[in-house]
């Protein structure tokens, strides 16, 4: 009789689109935060925030070393981060114990969940294993992350990104095309370019903002908010990539729910990208995009 698998899920269970080979090991459930108006992830009733008990995933990782051959994992759910150094710390030795051909563990991270934690005690995660967090800055504006509930603003996620970085922890940073509606699609763009390029992460994806359960939650601090069109949320990314100054950032923006896929080197690829945007704006035709049909979250 085959062995049952080794790690408990509470569904629906989310991970970067990267981390699909990855083992996903949560160690928390939910999001700590959870009042992100755009965001749908965690809103089910079984989703509420908990630290799962530290016995039970250090258990979860011995039993997985025994049955598994894994070369990366992901710790979820929304913010693995906001646990403790410690408790972090076990679960990354446990790890790197009981998987020894894991070769990288990454998180999520919301930028509050570094307030409380010092460069020296992330570089503690970074020499245990820790090596990628994404962090979903969203934005880079203070009007738009505080029309959404964000609880960030642009200072306190450059000093999460810089803490990281710092730390030796690679950054993966996402980015939402068209969070600012048509009201703030300008200063959406500008002042997240601004951030990108203070930070200099060593990768960033753009992903469309898409609400399947329709925007009333959004519309609770963002009343005016219209949805971009196709075309005008070609012209926010043509209008972030122009105000990119960045050294040697992957970027990415291939997720399921952009309509056009764009993939380089910033700065080497810049104008590439500027111009593989531009033909979708004048000749939408010939840019071979996504139909709606192949886009999702």
């Amino acid at each position: 009789m085959a062995a049952a698998f080794p790690i408990d899920y509470i569904e629906p269970v989310f991970r970067p689109p990267s981390e699909a080979h990855s083992l996903i090991l949560p160690v928390t459930n939910g999001c700590s935060w959870n009042n992100c108006t755009f965001c749908e992830m965690y809103t089910q009733e079984q989703k509420k925030f908990r630290a799962r008990d530290e016995v039970q995933v250090l258990e979860e990782i011995r039993k997985a070393g025994e049955q598994l051959i894994v070369q990366r994992v992901f710790l979820a759910d929304g913010d693995a981060l906001v646990l403790p150094t410690r408790r972090l710390l076990n679960i990354l030795t446990a790890i790197r114990e009981h998987m020894p051909e894991v070769n990288r563990v990454s998180s999520y991270c919301l930028p509050r969940n570094l307030r409380k934690k010092s460069v020296a005690e992330l570089k503690e995660l970074a020499d245990a294993g820790l090596g990628m967090a994404y962090v979903g800055c969203e934005s880079g504006d203070d009007e738009v992350l505080a029309r959404i509930n964000k609880g960030e603003t642009y200072e306190s996620s450059l000093s999460a990104l810089e803490k990281l970085g710092d730390a030796g922890i690679t950054r993966s940073v996402m980015i939402l095309n068209g969070l600012g509606g048509s009201v703030l699609s300008e200063q959406h763009a500008d002042n997240s370019a601004r951030l990108m390029n203070a930070a200099q992460p060593e990768f960033l994806s753009t992903l469309v903002v898409s609400f399947p359960q329709g925007e009333a939650r959004l519309r609770r601090g963002f009343a005016d908010f219209e949805p971009l069109s196709q075309a005008q949320l070609f012209v926010e990314i043509e209008r972030l990539l122009q105000g990119l100054e960045l050294q040697d950032t992957v970027f990415r923006s291939d997720h399921a729910s952009n309509y056009l896929v764009l993939k380089g080197n910033l700065g080497a690829d810049k104008q590439r990208l500027l111009a593989q945007v531009r033909e979708a704006i004048e000749r939408p035709q010939h840019a071979q995009l996504r139909q709606e049909w192949q886009r999702g979250l």
